[in-house]
């Protein structure tokens, strides 16, 4: 039987012990790592980015444009370093552009 919450447990509290609880924490990151690439990166680049995926520590992110993925190529360090900021922890370690 799940533990039951005192009255005082705030919202955001209680949500953290469900997604720990339920070990859904690889999907919210999932989730963060999407949005935070569709905030950082813009109009222009998310014009042409087909599909985000977080397996592990590794983003995958498919590119419709060749000229585009080899611009971002050159930056992966940054773009790893700037969602990891946007996320306020360190989720992505390393960026494979498709």
């Amino acid at each position: 039987m799940a533990k039951r919450l005192n009255n005082q447990s705030t919202i955001g509290a209680v949500l953290q012990q469900i997604i720990q609880v339920n070990k859904l924490g690889a999907g919210m990151d999932q989730i963060d790592v999407k949005e935070a690439w569709r905030q950082l990166m813009g109009n222009g680049v998310n014009t042409y980015t087909k599909n985000v995926i977080l397996k592990g520590s590794t983003l995958y992110v498919e590119l419709g444009s060749a000229v585009l993925r080899e611009e971002l190529s050159h930056g992966k360090s940054k773009i790893v370093k700037m969602i990891n900021e946007e996320l306020g922890r360190e989720v992505v370690k390393d960026v494979v552009l498709r």
